[in-house]
């Protein structure tokens, strides 16, 4: 077993699960790995453990539809987001650089759902020197009249419980993922779970859980559906590990 799953910080539903699926990504090999980063900062409604999915739909897309609509007041200048992310803390967990760089050096595909900003997070990725050619982002993107001032968000609002429809929508780029059967699935949130429906012939999925926020109240519900969780872990060193051990490195 990976070193870094034995951390205090690590527990797991099912141990030889894990372990099982961990070796038979090994052996399969990383041109059959893609995976999906799933990084979120809308927490309050969708963490409220008291509330069903019903409930919280329409207030989500409440939240985000006005959320939008006060950034479109702002009339944001397209030329203002690079130093705008720069001099922000916006940053990426601990451990991105060689989580972001092995993957890319393996040439596998690292999808990205967010229900944020999409303009704002490229940026930030940008900035860290490591948006690679294999980094494909799927999130809510700014239109820009001709005098570069945000004046909507294009196609559908994307929120935390539709991030993958809205993905799919991209049809040829998902056509490109169907001969990779393995998927080792990031997220931090349980409207996260389902960001590889419909993947093709799938084989294994792993699904990495970060459980930061109300921890306690919302464990079980976490180890009942994610294989690790993280508890207020805001590193990439369980995933750095997990990727060296499938791939071999």
């Amino acid at each position: 077993m990976i070193p870094e799953l034995t951390k205090n910080s690590v527990s797991m539903r099912d141990p030889k699960r894990v372990e099982q699926i961990l070796t038979s990504m090994r052996n399969a090999g990383s041109s059959t790995l893609q995976l999906q980063n799933l990084l979120d900062t809308y927490y309050p409604i969708e963490i409220d453990s008291t509330c069903s999915v019903e409930e919280k739909l329409p207030l989500m897309v409440e939240w985000w539809t006005k959320a939008h609509e006060l950034l479109v007041e702002q009339k944001i200048s397209k030329d203002h987001l690079v130093r705008a992310v720069k001099e922000s803390e916006a940053m990426l967990r601990d451990g991105y650089k060689q989580f972001f760089d092995h993957l890319h050096q393996m040439s596998v595909p690292l999808l990205i759902f967010s229900a944020g900003i999409g303009d704002v997070l490229e940026e930030v990725i940008r900035q860290a020197g490591v948006f690679h050619p294999n980094v494909k982002v799927f999130s809510n993107y700014m239109d820009f009249d001709d005098s570069g001032v945000l004046r909507a968000f294009k196609g559908e609002l994307i929120h935390i419980y539709n991030k993958r429809e809205g993905a799919v929508l991209n049809v040829e780029h998902f056509k490109e993922l169907q001969s990779r059967c393995n998927v080792l699935l990031l997220g931090d949130s349980l409207g996260d779970l389902n960001m590889a429906d419909g993947v093709m012939e799938l084989q294994n999925i792993l699904k990495i859980g970060y459980l930061n926020d109300k921890v306690d109240e919302r464990r079980q519900s976490y180890i009942n559906t994610y294989d690790i969780i993280l508890e207020k872990d805001e590193t990439m060193d369980v995933p750095n590990a997990i990727l060296l051990y499938i791939t071999g490195q």
